[in-house]
């Protein structure tokens, strides 16, 4: 009868403000902000505060078991970690919205991850976790900025060439790592057996091919 009957479900603002209603309540999204909608959430309604500035929500999924409660997670209030450098082109900022420590969720692990300027790579060394999948967003990219996504099995690698605001899903046994033609952010999610951020086999360079 609703979507949200036997399921839970983020959006994520990646335009300008914008106003979700769930369940009678309402929530004000900033750019860059999350909403999670726990199982048996109705009536969700999606709005842009002002439609010359319109709100741009990505909306994630999944089968849940148990019920959550629905709460709007603030860019500012993420985990923060920096890494990476400018020597190796991927210094970075990883924002972790839903995570173990976090809001509960019942499979789905959501972040965001905002390269520096003059840093290109995403996920590289790479790896793969076989007990999730999982997708990117890329996003605030320039109108003529490439991102060269690279997956499959770390053995026999294939790449994708995406545009600003297009996504990529990959299956636990793909690698997933990407080089833009310029930096960007993307939302990266994950759903499958656990929700353990830090349940990955790492790639060794030596094995891709």
């Amino acid at each position: 009868k609703n979507f949200l009957d036997r399921r839970e479900m983020i959006a994520v603002n990646i335009g300008g403000a914008g106003m979700v209603k769930a369940s009678g309540q309402s929530y004000e999204l900033q750019p860059r902000d999350m909403l999670y909608l726990g199982l048996g959430a109705n009536e969700v309604s999606f709005a842009s505060v002002n439609p010359a500035e319109p709100a741009k929500f990505y909306l994630l999924s999944a089968p849940a078991h148990q019920s959550h409660p629905s709460q709007l997670i603030r860019i500012g209030d993420a985990k923060l970690l920096d890494l990476g450098s400018q020597a190796t082109c991927n210094e970075r900022s990883i924002f972790q919205f839903i995570h173990a420590e976090g809001v509960k969720t019942c499979q789905l692990v959501v972040g965001m991850t905002q390269l520096a300027s003059g840093s290109v790579w995403n996920t590289m060394p790479c790896h793969v976790h076989d007990r999730r999948m999982e997708a990117y967003l890329y996003f605030d990219l320039p109108e003529a900025a490439r991102v060269f996504h690279f997956m499959g099995e770390p053995d026999e690698t294939r790449h994708l060439v995406l545009r600003n605001e297009e996504a990529v899903l990959s299956p636990g046994w793909s690698i997933h790592s990407g080089a833009g033609t310029s930096n960007y952010a993307f939302i990266w999610a994950m759903a499958g057996d656990n929700v353990d951020y830090t349940d990955v086999d790492p790639v060794a360079m030596e094995e891709l091919r």
